[in-house]
């Protein structure tokens, strides 16, 4: 196959990254923490706002584990979350020894269900388990309903993890995503909105918090000269290197949220005439996606592989919708509440090439894939 692979989804870079990593080398600062760290915590807290306190990690699974611990969650303790979702959401209940208990998508922006999320609650409180935090996904970037949701939580005083890992750049009634939360969460892997190569940061609400994350997420090292621990640590922190290449994507932020709104907008002109297979869009004007991952239902599961393989065989990455976390094989066992919503969703969805970097000519070939698949 002599045409280069079209990925699912790149970050570009932006021409800026290597001065920072530079100014790591020449201070020979290249361990966790450091000066690109600390001023890709401030450009953060800035770009959130002043109430907003950013501490940087290796990884978005890091922070939702961090944002656990700060909720207090223990072992045998019952967490809430979106079944709909890359296992990472879920994963950091396990490192706690706690209980997953799982909430069904609803069917306009396939996130979590307020009803059945209070069906949940409810039922665990009789079962004498009040869950102690939700973990709630702005999915493909599209923002949860944040208003019944959080409404919700507050009813029955369950603090939220929002994770927002897709959703850099995403917003809900003109609020940024991953400032609703008790904590929010955003991911920096390489096929984000922007990337630090790997990396995450927890977004709190106060500076003693982000204090206390970034002591757990240095060994839980206490004020001490010798090396003494009263906690249990962990080796969460950023590098300076991979700070550095945040602090250089950062400067095309906006250009790649356009860039990727724009794939939007080239899907939306080729699906329009295309009667079995529809595009996922915004439910109304109080969502503000940054479309991430463009997606699409077909009508059967047959008809949504056969597009995959189409694509692959134009060398053209493309994937299911993800399998909800109720539907696999670590987490069957546990709680889960809904329908179907999300189990038809995944057996019938696609993501489509959404990267960054997508060209003109990227577009041409997967236009072509899809023209001769449906027509």
């Amino acid at each position: 196959m002599d045409k280069d692979r079209i990925y699912l989804s790149l970050s570009k870079e932006s021409g800026f990254e290597q001065e920072y990593i530079q100014k790591a080398l020449n201070s020979n600062w290249i361990t966790s923490g450091g000066p690109n760290v600390n001023e890709f915590e401030n450009e953060l807290q800035s770009y959130f706002g002043k109430e907003s306190y950013v501490a940087a990690l290796n990884s978005g699974t890091s922070a939702i584990h961090l944002a656990l611990i700060l909720s207090g969650v223990k072992d045998g303790d019952e967490v809430i979350c979106q079944s709909m979702t890359f296992s990472a959401s879920a994963n950091p209940i396990l490192y706690q020894n706690a209980i997953p208990v799982f909430v069904d998508s609803e069917h306009e922006t396939w996130n979590i269900c307020p009803e059945n999320l209070e069906i949940a609650i409810k039922d665990r409180i009789l079962k004498g388990k009040k869950p102690k935090a939700i973990i709630a996904v702005h999915l493909y970037g599209t923002p949860y309903k944040v208003d019944e949701v959080h409404a919700i939580a507050e009813k029955y005083e369950i603090p939220i993890i929002e994770d927002s890992a897709e959703a850099l750049g995403s917003r809900y009634r003109g609020k940024k995503c991953g400032d609703f939360g008790t904590f929010g969460i955003i991911s920096f892997n390489g096929n984000k909105i922007i990337t630090t190569s790997s990396g995450g940061v927890l977004i709190v609400n106060s500076r003693e918090e982000k204090e206390k994350a970034i002591f757990y997420a240095t060994q839980s090292k206490d004020k001490a000269v010798h090396y003494q621990h009263s906690e249990l640590g962990y080796n969460y922190r950023m590098s300076n290197i991979c700070a550095g290449i945040g602090l250089g994507q950062l400067k095309i932020l906006e250009e790649n949220i356009l860039a990727r709104r724009s794939n939007h907008l080239f899907y939306k002109e080729i699906f329009k005439g295309i009667k079995n297979a529809k595009l996922f869009d915004n439910v109304n004007e109080d969502f503000f996606s940054n479309y991430w991952l463009n997606t699409i239902v077909l009508e059967t599961k047959v008809e949504r592989e056969n597009l995959r393989i189409a694509f692959e065989n134009a060398n053209i990455e493309s994937r299911p919708l993800w399998k909800p976390m109720h539907l696999q094989p670590l987490f069957e066992k546990y709680p889960y509440y809904g329908n179907k919503v999300a189990e038809n969703l995944f057996q019938k969805g696609l993501c489509l090439p959404s990267g960054s970097n997508l060209t003109n000519k990227d577009k041409i070939r997967i236009k072509e894939v899809i023209h001769n698949f449906f027509i």
